[in-house]
Formats: C-alpha cells, sequence, structure tokens
C-alpha cells in the first residue's frame, strides 16, 4: 500500500513539472514573438524615415527652368544641391537598414517560430503519451491486484465452508464432496489471480523504471535543449540588429562627409564674381559734363539724364492741377548697337497711338469700358516687350549681356549642327550598307532624308554666320577699359531705342487659352501714365456711378484668370449677371455680386439675355 500510494504521488509531482515546463517555453516562444514584433516596428520606422528624408530631399531640389537651377552656378547652390543628393544617399542606407532587419531577423525569426512551436508540441505529446501509458499500466496492475484479493478471499470461505460440512455428522457424504470440491477449485481460481497479479507487477516495474529512467528524462533532455536554442536564437538576432546598423556605418560616414566637402567648397569671392560677370552692362561710363556759359539773350539748355523717360529736353509740362508730371526711370536706355532693320519708337509715343486708336467715347461709361479695354491689350504689348519677346539680334539688351546671349546662341546652333551632321553621317553608312547588300534595303530610300539633312545645315550654317555677325559688331563696339569716358546724353527717342523694339508695332491678340496677363511692373507703369494724362483726371474725377442694371445672365463655359485690370476670373460652369453686352470688341461685362464686376471674353461665356431687353437674343 506504501508502495502504490508512493507511486501515485510521483505522478502527481511529475504531471505538475510538466504544467510548469508547459508554461515556461510558452512564455519563452511569447518572448521571441514580442522581439520579432520590437524589430517590425523598429523597420517601419526606418522606413517611414527614409521617405521623409527623401521627400524633404526632393522638395528642396531646384525644379526646371526655375530661377533656383539658374543660380546653380554659384558654390553656395551647388553645395546645397550636393547635400540634398547626400542626403538623398543617406536616406538609402536608412532603407537597408530596414531591409536587412526584414530579412535577416524578421523572416527567420518568424520561420523559426514555426519550427519552434511545432517541436515543443510534438515533445509535450510524447510526453503526454508515456504518462498516459504508465498511468495505463498502473490500472492494470491495481485491477489484478483487487481480483487476487478477491480470490483469496473466496478460496479462505470456501475452505472453510468445507471443513464445516466436514465435521458435521448429519450432512451426507455427497454435500461433503461437493464442498470440498468448491473448496479446490477456489484455491486454483486464487492460485491464477496470484499469477497474474505478479506479472502485471513485474511488467508495471519495468515499464515505470523505464518511463522516470529513460523515456522522461530524455523528453525533458529534448525541451532543455530547445530552450537553450531558443535563447541562442535570441542572442543572434540582438548581434545581428547591431550589425546591421554597423554595416552602414561607413556608408553614411561617406555622405556626411560629402556634406562637409560641399559645405568647404563654397567660395565667396568666386560667387560674387559671378554675379559681376552675369550682369554687368559692358556701357561706358558718363563723361565730364561741359560748362555752358550764360549770355545776353541766350537760354541755358537743360541736360536730359540717361535714365529718364521724357521726351523732350524742354521743362515738364505743367498739369491742369498745377504739379509736374515726373519722369519715370528706366536703366540701360541708350542702345548703341541699334540694328539697321529695326524701327523704334517711344513707349509713350506707342501708348498714345493706342489710346487714339479709336474715336473718343462721350459718356462716362462707355469711356471707362474703353480705357480699360485699351489697358488691357496695352498691357499685353508691355509685357510682350519686358518679358524677353525682344528682338532676334538682343539688342534690347546692354552690351555686355547681348555679347553672351548671341554667344548662347551660336553655341546652341552649333550643337544643332553637329547633331544634324552625325545623323547624316549615319545615314551616309546606312546608304552604302544598301549599295552593297541591297536585300536590306533600297538607298534611293535615303537619300529624301540625305537632301532634307543638309538643307538643314546649310540654314543652321546662315544662321551661325549671321549671329556671328551681330557677335562681331558688339565685340567691336564693346568698350576697352584704356577708353576714355564720353558723356552720353541724347533726346528720349534714341535713349529708349533698347527696351522699345519693333515688336510694340505688330499686331497682338488675346491668346484662347485664356493667358490673360501681365508684368505687374508694366502694369503698374502703364497705369502711371494714364493716371498723369489730363484727360484721365478730367473725366473719372467723379467715382459716384450708378449701379449698372442686369439685362441677362450668362455661363461660363471655360475657366478665364483676369489678372488685367477691369477683368475679372470666372470658372468653368459659373453662373454671372451680364450687365452690358459686346460692343464689338470682344469683352461682355458681367457681375457676380455687388461688389466683383468687370469684362471678360466674350468667346469664354454663354450669354442669355432677357427677352424684354432691346435686340434681345442668345449667342455663345
Amino acid at each position: 500500500m506504501e508502495s502504490g500510494r508512493a507511486t501515485l504521488l510521483k505522478e502527481q509531482q511529475l504531471k505538475d513539472q510538466f504544467d510548469n515546463l508547459e508554461k515556461h517555453t510558452q512564455s519563452g516562444i511569447e518572448f521571441v514573438e514580442r522581439y520579432s514584433k520590437f524589430v517590425k516596428e523598429r523597420s517601419d520606422i526606418e522606413i517611414s524615415y527614409a521617405k521623409q528624408i527623401r521627400n524633404l530631399s526632393k522638395k528642396y531640389q531646384p525644379k526646371k527652368n526655375s530661377r533656383e537651377e539658374e543660380e546653380n552656378k554659384y558654390t553656395s547652390c551647388r553645395a546645397f544641391l550636393s547635400t540634398l543628393n547626400e542626403l538623398n544617399d543617406y536616406a538609402g542606407q536608412h532603407e537597408v537598414i530596414a531591409e536587412n532587419l526584414t530579412s535577416q531577423i524578421i523572416t527567420e525569426l518568424s520561420r523559426y517560430l514555426t519550427e519552434l512551436k511545432a517541436e515543443r508540441k510534438s515533445h509535450f505529446h510524447d510526453g503526454r503519451k508515456a504518462q498516459q501509458q504508465i498511468e495505463s499500466l498502473w490500472k492494470q496492475l491495481e485491477s489484478s491486484k483487487r481480483r487476487f484479493e478477491r480470490d483469496c478471499k473466496e478460496a479462505d470461505r470456501a475452505q472453510q465452508y468445507f471443513e464445516r460440512m466436514d465435521a458435521d455428522i448429519n450432512v451426507t457424504k455427497a454435500d461433503v464432496e461437493k464442498a470440498r470440491q468448491q473448496a479446490q477449485m477456489r484455491h486454483q481460481i486464487a492460485a491464477d489471480s496470484k499469477t497474474e497479479y505478479s506479472n502485471y507487477l513485474t511488467k508495471f516495474n519495468q515499464e515505470q523504471n523505464e518511463h522516470y529512467y529513460t523515456l522522461i528524462p530524455n523528453i525533458f533532455q529534448k525541451l532543455q535543449e530547445m530552450e537553450e536554442r531558443r535563447i541562442e536564437r535570441v542572442g543572434v538576432s540582438m548581434k545581428t540588429y547591431a550589425e546591421v546598423d554597423r554595416e552602414v556605418l561607413p556608408i553614411v560616414g561617406k555622405c556626411l562627409d560629402g556634406m562637409t566637402k560641399a559645405a568647404e567648397s563654397i567660395e565667396p569671392k568666386t560667387d560674387s564674381k559671378q554675379v559681376v560677370e552675369s550682369y554687368k552692362s559692358g556701357f561706358e561710363p558718363p563723361g565730364d559734363v561741359e560748362f555752358e556759359d550764360y549770355g545776353p539773350g541766350q537760354t541755358m539748355k537743360r541736360t536730359v539724364s540717361e535714365t529718364s523717360l521724357s521726351n523732350s529736353r524742354g521743362e515738364a509740362k505743367e498739369r491742369p492741377g498745377g504739379g509736374k508730371s515726373k519722369g519715370k526711370l528706366w536703366p540701360f536706355i541708350k542702345n548703341k548697337n541699334k540694328s539697321p532693320k529695326q524701327n523704334k519708337e517711344p513707349l509713350s509715343n506707342r501708348f498714345n497711338e493706342f489710346m487714339a486708336s479709336k474715336p473718343k467715347m462721350t459718356c462716362l461709361r462707355s469711356l471707362r469700358r474703353g480705357l480699360s479695354l485699351k489697358l488691357i491689350t496695352f498691357n499685353s504689348h508691355v509685357r510682350n516687350l519686358i518679358e524677353g519677346s525682344g528682338p532676334e539680334d538682343f539688342s534690347h539688351l546692354p552690351p555686355e549681356q547681348r555679347r553672351k546671349k548671341l554667344q548662347a546662341k551660336i553655341d546652341d546652333i552649333n550643337k544643332d549642327i553637329q547633331k544634324e551632321m552625325d545623323q547624316k553621317d549615319a545615314l551616309t553608312k546606312m546608304k552604302g550598307v544598301y549599295e552593297k547588300n541591297p536585300q536590306m534595303g533600297d538607298p534611293a530610300s535615303v537619300d529624301p532624308r540625305l537632301v532634307e539633312m543638309a538643307m538643314n545645315i546649310e540654314k543652321l550654317q546662315s544662321e551661325v554666320q549671321k549671329f556671328e555677325g551681330w557677335l562681331a559688331e558688339v565685340e567691336g563696339r564693346l568698350p576697352s577699359r584704356s577708353d576714355p569716358p564720353r558723356r552720353q546724353s541724347g533726346l528720349y527717342e534714341s535713349q529708349n531705342s533698347t527696351m522699345v523694339d519693333n515688336n510694340c508695332a505688330q499686331d497682338r491678340e488675346s491668346s484662347p487659352d485664356g493667358s490673360y496677363t501681365e508684368d505687374q511692373s508694366s502694369e503698374t507703369q502703364v497705369k502711371v501714365a494714364i493716371a498723369n494724362t489730363p484727360e484721365f483726371d478730367d473725366e473719372f474725377d467723379d467715382g459716384d456711378e450708378e449701379t449698372l442694371p442686369t439685362i441677362g445672365t450668362c455661363k461660363a463655359v471655360y475657366s478665364f484668370e483676369g489678372h488685367n485690370e477691369g477683368t475679372i476670373s470666372v470658372t468653368e460652369g459659373e453662373l454671372l449677371f451680364v450687365i452690358e453686352q459686346d460692343k464689338g470688341d470682344g469683352w461682355t461685362r458681367v457681375r457676380r455680386n455687388e461688389e466683383e464686376e468687370g469684362y471678360v471674353p466674350t468667346s469664354y461665356v454663354e450669354v442669355f439675355l432677357e427677352t424684354n431687353t432691346k435686340g434681345a437674343m442668345t449667342y455663345i
């Protein structure tokens, strides 16, 4: 009995140890999963950081055809561009960190966790199976033991019954024989039960010995080895985690060295020299002013400034209000290299032509409409003048700037000539191959292209000769430092021939794509010119104009951005009120609300006039 209780106690303790091991190994697996999650979040942070760094570098990259791209000729701007490129490479190293963390740690740990869970499950399954087997043998042993005990008790009772029957004289001999046989049978059954119990006991002892000294120790050893491998794998992953960062440190150091080198390459004197080289005009300094003696009956002549916008040498004209009109300053007016083919005129004369192009309107409203439309058209002309629509020989530029533009133009044309010649050589070789191998192609099919290229080359060469002639003219007229200074003076017509060229004489129409924009400076100058005219002051002093009635509605067919004075911006599909229909000049006056009104191109809106309006109709 004591032996049986000890066996049960050991079984219970063994079961408890399996439960403890199961909990410990499960917590180990959870630790690996938690560490894998930590590395994954670190990888996500690296990817996000690299993306933000790349976006930052891209954001500050110079835009194509922008002022920032032109400024890259300065060492400070080039250093900043190099810093942005190095920063982009720096972001790439963080992407490498994220990639290595994913491939070397996260992926490997995920695969290892799958194998670890399967191995753990197998070991605990073997342990439970061994435990169930020993428990089954124990139950069989207990069953045979109870049966042996029962049979022994039955045999004792049968023997006692036989002895009572044999001692009783009243019992027949047959009953005594029957009792004796029954006792012998019971003793035989007890002997068989004893043998069976002995066999089960021997088997159980053998299985129990193997269970506690072989099976269970082996399972525990495997679990211990599994746990040690898990801990070792975590250590290797932590080491790899550090090595991943260490591997990119040399490249990160090179990126930082590149930034330092870029910063050290900045040369302030070189940048300042480039600024001087870019903006020097090549004009001669003015000479001394000659002394003019005063005599009886003589008047002193007023010397006109080189930068004056006045068109005469006389005194300033008096305005009706008693004030004097102020001349606008305009740098680099005088053009010594004026092209003989260009017929230029003062900007003020051109403005007067615009103002006098139509008969003067009588009513205040019509006059304001006419002036607004003239202002829109005139601003378009001024914008084309200022924004680079100059003459082909760049005569509107100062001498030094003109020389640079001509040289750049010659270089571009020479590149085009070289490109055409290379293509011509390639076609010539192709034609030779066709002549040697007619099956590859017809040689005559290349001739039209060769003729076209020859014409293009001849045309480009003539262009080069033309620009080289202008360049020789400029280089011949550029003053040397040894030349004595001369006083530059003259009338307005000769002074401003640089800024106003034959482009003003060309008829320009508003673009149908809605590009009604002009330079702010030119618009301001025109406004000043209008404000300085007596007619403007006389007829526009009264600001109390009655609100125009609505004569219909309109719907914007296209979007229009009204940057000019007197226009209004509209978006496609917008509904507006019509307060003045087209007078034949291509503009319709509309109103959005009580405070916003202006002109829009008639072709940009679909107008619906009211039926009670005189001459009402619907048009697009």
